[in-house]
């Protein structure tokens, strides 16, 4: 490491370290929820150098508005691992789902501890939703923002980290590899332009660019999906599937790469650019969907894959380019509470929901598909791991069921983290523990930067 540099906390752009050589323990590119989350869970002396390909805020897991799946109560187990089962079409790793169904309470109490305000019941507690091929309520929320508030809450807590620096319009154009092994990343800079740009196109202009290397003891592969390569998509453009491009190009095992989820509802406009997604949680609180005489044509509470493709056929023969979802069956409060930041986007475009039907459209979401990793985030490349929604742990199988999202990609990043921490598999919780009290609770074979974190606000309760 004597030819490279470790640099100081905080967020600063990739070309601000001069272009020099770096040198960590741990690389995580990508700045979502995966990448954060394994950060703070990383031990709190780990040396963790974390890229961004955009400004940080340019992740998907500021999107993400529905809510984030919990098991409210044990006996609810069976029917969420059905459910999850069910939307995937059955092609489900079951052993994924079974753990990310196990662990979903200690990810809400940290996220809780950590500063997420989620809705609450006048009582006091979470404040539970449903969303298509759900059996039940079991997701919370922050109104119609929940990766907003997530994302946010997670990204302050990791700049309050000494350890860890965060390296923004750093794009990874590919990978270390010696003798076998992940050795780190090469990083290339690049303007908000540039951004957008996929491996290829970033290579093809390197000539004069800002690029250095980042060598780690392990690298965490957390850089999203795919939609940037689709016309339309409710992704930010920096989505160009860089990870799974170099997976590819190294021979790490993919799996199910023509797994692509289409959302029913992206908000339809003939302009181009990124769709604004409008949430799934609006039919699970009551929206219907219309075609253009009136009429209802499906049941929307169906898996997404299901109703997308009822929207599809309808489309086909109205001879439209666009359906109707209308928000007339919801009580006006939960569309002013709930749904308050949609409404805002639909009055923007001219158009209030408490009065009217908006024109929704089949829109490119989500990748199922992506790097195979194990139980622990572990590719089949040694020291490399991957989380979020470019890995495939096999818990969302051929169609993901709403609100599981955010919930595999931070179970999985926390695995990647004591994984490469310790060596070993993390301990899966029993069903339905431990209490839903919003206290996060340490993990015992080391130290993480949340312990850390939240033993400074007080809110590190003992294991047991």
């Amino acid at each position: 490491m004597d030819a490279t540099e470790r640099m100081d906390r905080g967020t600063a752009p990739a070309s601000a370290g001069g272009c020099r050589d770096l040198a960590c323990d741990v690389v995580i590119a990508g700045c979502g929820v995966a990448g954060l989350y394994a950060a703070l869970s990383l031990p709190a002396d780990c040396n963790v150098v974390m890229l961004s390909k955009g400004a940080v805020e340019e992740c998907d897991s500021m999107l993400a508005q529905g809510g984030i799946c919990v098991l409210p109560e044990a006996g609810d187990y069976d029917s969420f691992f059905e459910d999850t089962l069910r939307a995937g079409h059955y092609e489900n790793r079951r052993e994924s789902v079974d753990i990310m169904i196990r662990s979903s309470r200690a990810v809400i109490n940290d996220l809780v501890a950590l500063g997420v305000a989620f809705n609450r019941e006048a009582d006091g507690g979470l404040a539970f939703t449903r969303e298509g091929a759900h059996a039940r309520p079991r997701i919370v929320f922050h109104q119609d923002v929940t990766g907003e508030a997530i994302t946010t809450a997670l990204l302050a807590q990791v700049r309050r980290l000494d350890n860890v620096r965060i390296l923004e319009h750093a794009a990874m154009v590919d990978l270390l590899v010696e003798d076998g092994a992940c050795a780190g990343v090469r990083v290339r800079a690049v303007s908000e332009a540039e951004s957008a740009q996929t491996v290829d196109e970033l290579l093809e202009g390197e000539a004069g660019a800002c690029i250095f290397e980042v060598r780690a003891g392990a690298t965490i592969l957390a850089t999203g999906g795919i939609g940037g390569v689709y016309q339309h998509s409710t992704n930010f453009p920096q989505l160009t599937g860089d990870a799974i491009y170099l997976s590819s190009k190294y021979g790490i095992k993919n799996e199910h790469l023509d797994y692509v989820q289409i959302h029913p509802t992206g908000l339809y406009s003939p302009e181009p650019g990124r769709a604004f997604l409008i949430s799934e949680s609006c039919r699970g609180e009551g929206a219907i969907l219309l075609n253009h005489a009136g009429e209802r044509f499906t049941d929307e509470l169906q898996p997404r894959d299901v109703v997308a493709a009822a929207m599809r056929e309808e489309m086909r023969a109205e001879g439209v380019d666009h359906e109707w979802l209308s928000f007339a069956p919801v009580d006006p409060e939960v569309v002013r509470d709930h749904f308050a930041n949609i409404r805002q986007r639909c009055l923007d475009e001219g158009r209030d929901i408490l009065e009217e039907p908006i024109p929704v459209v089949p829109t490119q979401h989500y990748f199922m598909g992506g790097i195979h990793v194990d139980r622990d985030s572990a590719t089949s490349m040694p020291r490399l791991y991957a989380a979020g929604e470019t890995s495939c742990n096999g818990v969302h199988g051929a169609n993901r069921l709403a609100s599981n999202s955010l919930l595999e990609a931070l179970v999985f990043a926390a695995r990647a983290a004591h994984r490469i921490a310790t060596g070993e598999s993390l301990a899966v919780p029993a069903v339905g523990e431990p209490a839903l009290d919003g206290v996060h609770r340490r993990g015992g074979a080391y130290e993480s930067a949340m312990d850390v974190l939240c033993g400074a606000s007080g809110c590190v309760a003992a294991r047991g």
